[in-house]
């Protein structure tokens, strides 16, 4: 019986790898014959797991959705990454999932290990959060785009541009993106028949989905991430590129998810920043800690005054104000 009980577990761990499988790899992979995983997967439905399965030489199990949640058999390093992600979740960009987030990661805590529960306990003892603006978006939105992308099916939407003005949307989602403290999508907007970035927290789901699988596009990049970080600082008023004397991976370090940079070799990398204010823009080229050359100064004044400025206050600042 308890051979029984460990073989089980491990065939739903094995459903929870992977999407589809074959009689005959599940039997190699527990070390049994194929009647015996036809026999365990009765066993399975019988205690409320939904196991789909397809006759046939190319036939397969499935789990699917049931009515019960099967165990999930998490290694070291999933249940330590799932109990960090939970703390963060407690404070982070998606609402209405907080309470939930605090719940569980009390349950966690009660399972871990000795030795892992040591290792989240230091992880959180030595972590300091630091609070920072931003908009915070719905948790069954955000899940409900991320079916989308997974099931590859068209939605409409009702999109708030920046100024404020709405619009209706039949998209093809792909793709979400988390940069900084904001949520976007990439989608393709079959209307307009381009590749468009919306924010999450700017979108509502119309109550009625088109039903309509799309076919899998080639993305815009390769990097959608990027893809979606260059546009959206293509739509602020201020942009530049400045030459920063330090290597790519320094600078990444220490400006936010939201610019672009080019390594150009272990010395130098060329930076992309935008804002909608030379304000900000000069704050974001101090933060960088390096010098830095301004790619064609003479296209950007305001920046080039205001940094300027800057300088003559620092410099009073560090003189004592004389």
């Amino acid at each position: 019986m308890l051979e029984t009980s460990a073989r089980l577990l491990r065939l739903l761990s094995l459903f929870q790898s992977r999407r589809d499988w074959t009689g005959a790899e599940l039997a190699e992979r527990l070390g049994v014959t194929t009647r015996t995983v036809r026999n365990d997967v009765e066993r399975l439905r019988r205690l409320g797991y939904q196991v789909d399965g397809t006759e046939g030489a190319a036939g397969g199990y499935r789990l699917g959705s049931s009515a019960v949640i099967p165990p999930l058999l998490l290694d070291d390093d999933e249940a330590v990454a799932v109990t960090v992600g939970l703390r963060s979740a407690a404070g982070g960009s998606v609402g209405g999932i907080e309470e939930a987030s605090v719940r569980a990661l009390a349950k966690m805590h009660q399972l871990l290990p000795a030795p892992l529960r040591r290792r989240v306990s230091a992880l959180e003892a030595f972590s300091v959060h630091a609070s920072a603006s931003g908009p915070t978006v719905d948790a069954d939105i955000l899940t409900a785009l991320a079916s989308a992308c997974r099931d590859q099916e068209q939605i409409r939407i009702d999109y708030r541009r920046h100024d404020g003005t709405e619009s209706s949307r039949a998209i093809e989602p792909h793709r979400l993106v988390n940069a900084g403290r904001c949520w976007y999508l990439l989608a393709w907007d079959t209307g307009r028949e381009a590749w468009r970035s919306f924010r999450v927290d700017r979108i509502r789901l119309r109550p009625n989905h088109t039903g309509r699988r799309f076919a899998q596009r080639q993305l815009p990049d390769d990097d959608p991430a990027a893809y979606v970080i260059r546009g959206v600082s293509m739509a602020w008023p201020y942009r530049v590129t400045v030459i920063a004397h330090a290597n790519a991976e320094t600078i990444l370090t220490r400006l936010p998810g939201q610019l672009v940079v080019e390594p150009i070799d272990e010395h130098s990398c060329r930076v992309e920043l935008s804002s909608d204010t030379p304000q900000v823009l000069a704050a974001w080229l101090g933060a960088l800690g390096v010098d830095f050359d301004i790619e064609n100064p003479e296209r950007h004044p305001e920046l080039v005054e205001h940094l300027r400025q800057t300088g003559e206050r620092y410099r009073r600042a560090a003189a004592g104000g004389s």
